[in-house]
């Protein structure tokens, strides 16, 4: 399944900033683990997204909460699930099983 988790700050940046470090070498930590699809930051400053693909809803509250803007309560966490249907050609499959997968036009 995979995981669409928005962080909305709850403190200034200058709040954040010093946490950004530490939040960075969690989502490589993700990554290494296979979990992280893709993150980063929203246009407008006000958080970030995190695309994740765990087993299940209790496996993603687990790893929030070794984040450390989650430590030091410094965002709130929006989580959505979704099973894909349909991929892009280059998406890989392990993401989206059973999705059908759609070639991109030259």
């Amino acid at each position: 399944m995979i995981y669409a988790v928005t962080l909305t700050y709850r403190r200034p940046v200058e709040d954040i900033n010093p946490h950004l470090d530490t939040h960075r070498d969690w989502l490589v930590a993700l990554g290494h683990a296979g979990h992280l699809i893709a993150a980063g930051p929203l246009e407008d400053g006000s958080g970030g997204v995190v695309l994740l693909h765990c087993r299940d809803q209790e496996e993603v509250a687990d790893l929030l909460s070794r984040d450390s803007f989650h430590v030091h309560r410094l965002v709130d966490y929006d989580t959505r699930a979704f099973l894909p249907k349909l991929r892009a050609d280059d998406f890989p499959e392990r993401w989206a099983v059973g999705a059908k997968p759609i070639a991109s036009r030259p």
